[in-house]
């Protein structure tokens, strides 16, 4: 898409959505450690995945891609993928182990920013089976908390979301490997964005 007056848009649907989500995330930590209100953590998680989800769509729909939207969104997410896990594990519901190769998964993929930066590029554009992962661990996470409770049908429900934490978590290192198959790409394709000397920056 050509960069023009649309592309510069602050306010539309998928941002507005993306800065909800963002505003979220201290409330759910408040919720979920210090509330202990199940429900509206569940509840919070349920719309965050849904937005992240719509925003896309809505954006196709209504023609509202913008700049920032395409770092906002990602970014959000990333904000999820790292406060979440930590939140489940605070309160002892989710290992360590899971948590700590989420948080290792994002340290790597931080690690490849300056290399991005040396091109001339912020980010690279977000991926369909980067959305899936993320997919995939907001669901599970929403349904582990549910299967917390002590009803009958909280062991089916637990299983569940077991089920799709662990496949998220296969499906988001997955994601980061071909992350870095195209980093390698951009690296070997682009050339290097040179810092502009002091000479043209004099006047005259």
């Amino acid at each position: 898409m050509k960069p023009g007056p649309a592309r510069d848009r602050v306010l539309t649907v998928p941002n507005v959505l993306s800065v909800i989500r963002l505003a979220l995330i201290p409330a759910f930590f408040y919720v979920l450690l210090v509330a202990h209100a199940d429900g509206w953590a569940v509840a919070i998680l349920i719309f965050s995945g849904g937005s992240d989800w719509a925003d896309g769509k809505i954006a196709r729909l209504l023609n509202q891609a913008s700049r920032l939207g395409e770092l906002l969104d990602p970014a959000v997410d990333r904000l999820y993928m790292v406060t979440v896990p930590i939140a489940f594990g605070l309160r002892g519901i989710v290992s360590w182990w899971v948590i700590g190769t989420l948080l290792a998964r994002d340290a790597l993929l931080a690690t490849t920013l300056p290399l991005l930066r040396s091109r001339g590029l912020t980010a690279l554009p977000v991926t369909y089976i980067g959305k899936a992962a993320t997919f995939g661990l907001m669901s599970g996470f929403p349904l582990i908390l549910l299967g917390q409770s002590h009803a009958l049908w909280s062991r089916v429900v637990l299983a569940c979301g077991w089920a799709f934490l662990i496949w998220g978590l296969y499906v988001y290192l997955w994601a980061f490997v071909m992350y870095l198959v195209q980093v390698v790409l951009v690296m070997r394709r682009m050339p290097r964005v040179r810092a502009p000397s002091a000479d043209s920056t004099d006047d005259g």
